[in-house]
C-alpha cells in the first residue's frame, strides 16, 4: 500500500530540515514560542511546523486509520535502528492469552543484568512495540539494561482494565522467568511513556499491594495519572503541540467504558489512597504537554508519602519526545539523561 502524500512530504522534510543552519531552521519554524514562562525548543518547534505543513496528526479518522497512520509514519522521526542490540520475540502468558513481547539486549551485556519492563504510549488505543522500537533500543543500549517491551491489549477492542491487567501479568512473568530472560530478579524495573507511564505506575502500585515482588524502580515518562480532574496544563497546551485536548478526549472515549469510576487507582494512580512503600521513581514531564501537571502532581504525592522520587521537567519539550530521536539533537539529549538515571537507579541494587 502506498504511503499517503502527507507522510511522504513529512519524511522528506524531517530528514532535511534539521540539517539546515540554525538561522534557516528558525526561519522555517517561525518566531520563538514562549508560554507559561517556558521557551519551546527549536527542534520541537521545527518538528511541529513540519507536521503542520504536511498535514500530519497523531489521530485522524477511525481507530484503524489512526493506527495505520502511526505505523506508516513512525520511522520518519525515530531514525535508523540503534545498534548493537539483539532482539528476541517472546510470548508472555496471561489468563486471557499470550501477549507478544520483544526482549532487547545490548550486545555484550552480562547475564543477571537489570531489566526494564516497558509499556508503550499511544493512549491505550494506538501505538505498538514497533512504534517505540528505537526509543527502547536507546534505553537498552545507553542504560545498559535488558528491556522487555510488551504488546498489551488495546482499546476499544479491549477497554479498561484490560491493559492494566496485562501490564501486571507481564511484570509478574518477568520476575518469575528472570533467569530465562538473563535478568536479575532483584533489579526489574517498570517504565513507559504516556499511557505506558500510566500502566507502569499502576503496575508498581498493584504489585506492591499484593505483597509479592515489587519493581526495583519506576520510569514514568509524561504519565497520565488522573482522569477525574482537569489540570491547568490541559488548558494551556490544548492545541497545536502534538497531543491536543481533542486527542485526549478521543483516547479516553475509546479506553474508558461509560460508568467507570474515574478515581479507580488502576485508571488514575494519583487517586490511590496510600502510595507509601512504592519503589523509587523518576517522573519525567515535558513543559509543553497537557499531561505535565498531573504527572508532577503524582511525583509530589509519592514524595509526600516518603517514596524516593526525582522529578525532571524538560520545560522546552513536547509530549511524545522519546520517539523523535531521529531528528535534531534535543530529543536525544533528554532520552540520554533518562537512560543515565535508569542505569543509576538500578545500580543501587548491585
Amino acid at each position: 500500500m502506498a504511503i499517503p502524500l502527507p507522510v511522504r512530504v513529512q519524511a522528506a522534510a524531517s530528514q532535511l530540515a534539521f540539517w539546515l543552519p540554525r538561522p534557516l531552521r528558525r526561519m522555517v519554524a517561525g518566531r520563538p514560542v514562549r508560554l507559561d514562562g517556558q521557551d519551546l525548543a527549536l527542534d520541537a518547534q521545527l518538528l511541529l511546523r513540519l507536521q503542520k505543513l504536511a498535514g500530519a496528526e497523531l489521530v485522524r479518522g477511525s481507530v484503524e486509520q489512526s493506527r495505520a497512520l502511526l505505523d506508516a509514519a513512525r520511522h520518519l522521526v525515530s531514525g535508523k535502528p540503534i545498534e548493537p542490540v539483539s532482539v528476541r520475540e517472546i510470548a508472555v502468558p496471561t489468563p486471557d492469552g499470550d501477549l507478544p513481547a520483544t526482549l532487547y539486549t545490548p550486545v555484550g551485556l552480562p547475564e543477571k543484568s537489570p531489566l526494564l519492563v516497558f509499556f508503550h504510549g499511544g493512549g491505550w488505543v494506538i501505538g505498538t512495540r514497533a512504534s517505540h522500537d528505537n526509543a527502547v533500543r536507546f534505553l537498552a543500549k545507553h542504560a545498559g539494561v535488558r528491556v522487555l517491551s510488551i504488546e498489551y491489549r488495546l482499546a476499544p477492542e479491549f477497554p479498561f482494565p484490560a491493559a492494566a491487567e496485562d501490564a501486571l501479568a507481564a511484570f509478574e512473568y518477568a520476575v518469575a522467568k528472570a533467569g530465562d530472560l538473563g535478568a536479575d530478579p532483584a533489579r526489574i524495573a517498570v517504565g513507559g511513556d504516556s499511557a505506558g507511564g500510566n500502566l507502569a505506575a499502576v503496575t508498581a502500585q498493584q504489585a506492591a499491594r499484593r505483597g509479592g515482588p515489587a519493581p526495583a524502580f519506576q520510569l514514568l515518562i509524561y504519565p497520565a495519572t488522573d482522569f477525574a480532574r482537569r489540570y491547568r496544563s490541559q488548558d494551556l497546551f490544548a492545541e497545536d503541540l502534538f497531543l491536543t485536548d481533542v486527542h485526549m478526549k478521543w483516547f479516553e472515549g475509546h479506553y474508558v467504558p461509560e460508568g467507570t469510576d474515574l478515581t479507580d487507582p488502576r485508571l488514575s494512580p494519583l487517586h490511590a489512597e496510600d502510595v507509601s512503600g512504592l519503589p523509587p521513581a523518576l517522573v519525567v514531564t515535558a513543559g509543553f504537554d497537557p499531561l505535565r501537571d498531573e504527572g508532577e502532581a503524582y511525583a509530589e504525592k509519592l514524595r509526600e508519602a516518603g517514596v524516593e522520587v526525582a522529578l525532571r521537567r524538560h520545560d522546552d519539550l513536547i509530549h511524545g519526545f522519546i520517539n523523535f530521536t531521529g531528528v535534531g539533537t534535543r530529543f536525544r539529549e533528554a532520552l540520554a539523561e533518562m537512560a543515565g538515571a535508569l542505569r543509576q537507579g538500578l545500580s543501587k541494587r548491585d
